[in-house]
């Protein structure tokens, strides 16, 4: 019986999509993710969304308070993109022999669940306006999305240049243009408040806001969910894994196939191959090839068997 282990740390992007917040797609080695972009726009956001909740709360504006919201969803966005880059590259110790890449996964689930009770909050303020309608201030909302729009699209300009080089830059790039969007929403809000004295706009803009944040929150929570229960990765198809294995000459029987996520961006693969090839080392550098050219999975343990042991009957 031979055990071979594999390890080649192959970057793999399995297409782990996020909308706001995510853990974008993360390419980790020579790219450096961890630049000082993501500090700069890490700074600069959190302290307007800190401002802009603020200005929300003495406006009296739902839809500012939602806007925060969302603003704070790029900002978590940002932490992760920077922060699961720099954690994958530390190196695995002697008790946590996988290292740090399910940070990563830990940190978008955490995202996910913050951002729905976030929603939560803001709705329910929302609907409580619809209810009874509140004079907001209609000048200071247009100035502060005014201002969030400046920020939001001076982030995304700093990340324009490596956006088609990097997926992580890619993804903050692409919620920076589309905070700047809804920012533009809440100004335009201001501006109807302001001229036709209506202030249920506000409640109704937030409520709109909140629903754009659930869609792109529900796609990360699930995907982050599956990761954590050790779930094969977003487009991974565990039935073409099986097949593949199953078409290299001399191969009878894969059992104990499990494929699961070592972090968003990198999986593993362990199983057991029943053969009756005399070259195994030929079998098992084949097999080990396959795994990472055509699935792209780096992380993989084959156990070789010449005869099914007992763990298998079915074989």
């Amino acid at each position: 019986m031979a055990h071979a282990h594999d390890h080649h740390d192959h970057d793999h992007d399995h297409g782990h999509a996020h909308a706001h917040g995510a853990g974008h797609h993360h390419h980790h080695g020579p790219v450096d993710t961890g630049d000082w972009r993501y500090a700069v726009g890490l700074v600069v956001n959190l302290a307007f969304v800190a401002i802009e909740f603020g200005a929300g709360v003495f406006s009296g504006s739902t839809a500012l308070m939602a806007d925060a919201g969302h603003n704070l969803s790029d900002v978590l966005g940002l932490a992760m993109a920077g922060g699961a880059a720099w954690l994958a590259r530390r190196a695995a110790g002697p008790g946590k022999t996988y290292g740090y890449g399910k940070a990563t996964v830990l940190a978008a689930l955490a995202n996910a669940l913050l951002l729905i009770f976030a929603c939560g909050a803001i709705a329910f303020e929302a609907v409580r306006r619809l209810a009874e309608p509140a004079p907001v201030m209609s000048g200071l909302i247009m100035a502060v999305a005014a201002i969030g729009f400046v920020i939001n699209l001076g982030t995304a300009l700093l990340f324009m240049r490596d956006q088609h080089a990097d997926l992580n830059a890619r993804g903050a790039y692409l919620h920076m243009l589309a905070d700047a969007a809804v920012s533009v929403g809440v100004v335009i809000a201001g501006g109807v408040i302001w001229l036709s004295g209506w202030s249920l706009i506000d409640p109704i803009v937030s409520l709109v806001i909140v629903a754009v944040i659930l869609i792109g929150t529900w796609s990360l929570l699930k995907d982050s969910l599956n990761l954590a229960l050790d779930a094969a990765p977003a487009g991974m198809d565990v039935d073409a894994v099986r097949q593949g294995l199953l078409g290299l000459p001399g191969v009878s029987a894969v059992h104990d196939l499990h494929v699961w996520g070592l972090s968003t961006t990198r999986a593993a693969l362990t199983a057991h191959l029943v053969h009756d090839r005399p070259d195994a080392a030929a079998l098992l550098a084949e097999a080990h090839e396959l795994i990472r050219a055509r699935f792209g999975i780096g992380h993989a343990t084959l156990q070789l068997e010449s005869a099914p042991l007992p763990d298998c009957p079915s074989c």
